[in-house]
């Protein structure tokens, strides 16, 4: 059974060569699949990296396509009209699948466990010194993440989505490729639409990849801003979809506006903004301490807190501004 990997890459100069690299450790051998890699036109060394892999490497079957647009979806869609698997594998440039990846994928598929499945992501920092780790354990902690399974189970489950998904061919031509009009939250957006016609989404532990996560601050926050903002867009389509913990951060972030524009007028409302942002922050630390030990890094007990109150405040921000627009 013929496998399509389809990747979308933009300026992945330092990571993409590793994930061909674990691409052609795949144990099903590289024949059983092709990749499609759908560039936005990047303009830094990425094509040549590819091209001088597969010099080297001539045994793995890849073809580059242009996304003249630049955006996730519409590469996904790119990849998707010249792919000619029976399955479909959607990765990403910076992640790194286990050898099994796509075995696991096809088996899980064949077993009938659901109409799209995924796995597991083990979050690792993508730079050196304690804010890149203190990042790689909040984007993995369920304080930052709430229940989104794929960072942090170890049990398998019917879930709301799955990051790299895998899904037949027919699944696609029954539901249709994914929104190009929504930059962010498209592999939620078309799970959305598999779970209403009846499918299911199933979360395999045994399905495992390497992601990446942001290494500053101020590159968290604008990855989060933007989820938010997209969710949001999302949600106007799907409101059923929402769930608790997406609901939180925007009302956590509106409620220190209203305190603290009110506190303009009546300033005893101020002791009600320091004290909620005292307690979060005692919630945050407390979170943060048995992972500190853990790990035995002392710097995770302040990282963890600062990287977590940067997911909230960016992740609610970008979905009140995008309510706000039309």
């Amino acid at each position: 059974m013929k496998i399509s990997v389809i990747v979308p890459c933009y300026n992945e100069e330092r990571t993409i060569a590793h994930l061909l690299e674990a691409l052609r450790q795949q144990t099903v051998g590289t024949k059983a699949f092709e990749v499609i890699i759908a560039d936005g036109m990047s303009t830094d060394a990425t094509r040549q990296v590819i091209q001088n892999y597969l010099q080297e490497h001539a045994e793995l079957t890849v073809r580059v396509v242009d996304n003249p647009k630049r955006h996730i979806p519409s590469g996904l869609n790119r990849a998707l009209e010249v792919s000619t698997g029976e399955i479909i594998v959607r990765l990403d440039a910076h992640c790194i699948p286990a050898p099994d990846y796509l075995e696991r994928c096809v088996e899980a598929l064949q077993a009938g466990k659901g109409e799209n499945v995924g796995g597991v992501w083990q979050i690792q920092p993508s730079g050196e010194g304690w804010i890149a780790r203190a990042i790689a354990a909040a984007a993995g902690h369920p304080l930052g993440v709430g229940d989104a399974l794929y960072r942090f189970t170890s049990q398998p489950a019917l879930v709301d989505t799955v990051p790299f998904g895998a899904f037949r061919r027919e699944t696609l031509a029954r539901v249709g490729f994914y929104d190009e009009t929504l930059l962010t939250n498209e592999d939620y957006e078309l799970n959305a639409r598999i779970r209403k016609q009846g499918g299911k989404i199933y979360l395999d532990p045994a399905i495992r990849s390497i992601y990446f996560a942001r290494n500053t601050l101020s590159a968290l926050a604008k990855q989060y801003f933007r989820y938010g903002y997209w969710k949001w867009r999302m949600l106007r389509r799907y409101p059923e979809t929402l769930r608790w913990r997406q609901a939180l951060p925007p009302l956590f972030v509106l409620s220190l506006l209203v305190l603290l524009i009110s506190g303009v007028f009546f300033r005893p409302l101020w002791l009600f903004l320091v004290a909620e942002i005292g307690v979060y922050l005692l919630a945050l630390w407390l979170g943060a301490l048995p992972v500190a030990w853990r790990k035995k890094d002392v710097w995770l007990g302040i990282g963890i807190p600062l990287a977590i109150m940067v997911m909230h405040v960016s992740w609610g921000s970008g979905f009140l501004w995008s309510m706000m627009r039309k």
